[in-house]
């Protein structure tokens, strides 16, 4: 289905207004987003986009409305997974927390600009050159593979392009609010504001060289490719405060992922072999391989999430995590105390601690120790006995 430049235009208009409604009411005063106040939005956007898909269906046909939901949906779950790395960077700058939804949203502008960029020279090489195929889907495979090691994420958010920053500018370790640049002893100088916005720019470029092929190995549509893209990174700020300290407890998400990429990895392939025209493949003549269409695509994307997503829930390595991580929110909260004199409420935040550790300790220890940063969070724990104790004694 051809979608004439008017369609374009007025879709174009609706993302850049949803932006800018999210810039003028929700970000320009800095504040930090109540669960309620996320849920809310981050539904909304949820919604207008089913709301999209539902119409795609009725006007464009089954098939379109099929890519466009598989296209949402994997891109949708690659955004949560992305969110990971923005908690780690924006946690290595110690970003205000009222400050955040600013960062997030200009990764969010900076992603969609980005990945439109990827959009249209990817079509471009796809109309020009079959053999493309080959290449998206050795990317998805071998990011694929890249996801399966990751256990680790560095905790340093002074990439190589902030590192040449801070060399070759004059920057500052405090924030100044919002502001990106601000004045020290009269000279202008950046401040984190900046870099983090950078940190964040560099990594979702590496995004868009991930999701772009993945979104491309569903559907060669370059409207569905981008609309599908844009509303699944509408609401990504609402999402992060939404499922801030519960992304850890999706342990699997990472082998769902890469089950998902290697499987539209493997279908880009087979696409390739069936539209090959390379001499040095079967002579230049087309493969005769079994092609995977929409609807297959589309049930094993949500089977593999539904799995991936119970498994983390209901496991016991998850449990772990998720009361880990409560053992170490007491034990930051507690240690943040130290300004107050209310004796009462520091034995409260104690008391959950001693509660939260005690049912840690019921658990296996083999799933406790594979909880990430587990000797930190340990170290965290400590301190925290040991402030108590010194206030017992004073």
């Amino acid at each position: 289905m051809e979608v004439s430049p008017l369609i374009w235009a007025i879709t174009v208009a609706v993302v850049l207004a949803l932006l800018a409604f999210d810039y003028f009411f929700h970000i320009r005063k800095a504040h930090v987003p109540s669960l309620k106040e996320a849920a809310i939005w981050s539904s909304l956007y949820v919604g207008i986009a089913l709301v999209f898909g539902i119409v795609v269906l009725i006007f464009g046909g089954i098939d379109m409305g099929a890519e466009y939901f598989a296209g949402y949906i994997t891109e949708k779950a690659l955004s949560v997974d992305n969110l990971f790395v923005f908690l780690i960077i924006i946690a290595s700058f110690r970003v205000p927390r009222e400050d955040q939804q600013k960062v997030l949203l200009f990764g969010i502008v900076f992603s969609l600009i980005a990945r439109t960029a990827f959009i249209f020279v990817g079509a471009a090489l796809i109309n020009q050159f079959a053999w493309v195929f080959y290449i998206f889907g050795l990317i998805l495979l071998l990011t694929a593979g890249n996801l399966l090691k990751k256990d680790d994420e560095s905790d340093e958010a002074n990439n190589f392009i902030i590192r040449i920053a801070k060399k070759l500018f004059h920057t500052t370790d405090s924030y100044d609010g919002d502001k990106l640049f601000t004045k020290v002893d009269g000279k202008k100088v950046l401040t984190p504001m900046l870099l983090v916005m950078v940190a964040i720019g560099g990594t979702d470029i590496l995004f868009a060289l991930d999701s772009i092929p993945a979104i491309f190995g569903l559907t060669q549509n370059v409207y569905i490719v981008f609309t599908a893209t844009a509303f699944s990174l509408m609401g990504l700020r609402q999402l992060y405060f939404l499922l801030d300290g519960l992304l850890d407890r999706l342990i699997y998400l990472s082998y769902g992922l890469a089950a998902i990429l290697a499987f539209i990895g493997v279908k880009l392939i087979l696409h390739a072999l069936h539209e090959n025209n390379l001499p040095f493949v079967n002579n230049g003549e087309h493969v005769q391989v079994i092609e995977i269409s929409t609807g297959f695509s589309l049930t094993v994307i949500i089977g593999v999430l539904v799995v991936t997503v119970l498994a983390s829930l209901f496991s016991k390595a998850g449990k772990a995590q998720t009361a880990v991580n409560n053992v170490r929110r007491h034990a930051k909260n507690y240690l943040d105390l130290s300004y107050t004199a209310d004796v009462a409420e520091r034995e409260h935040v104690y008391a959950l601690l001693l509660e939260e550790e005690a049912y840690v300790n019921t658990m296996a220890k083999k799933y406790r120790d594979k909880v990430k940063d587990i000797e930190q969070i340990r170290t965290e724990v400590a301190q925290a006995h040991k402030e108590h104790d010194e206030f017992l004694k004073s």
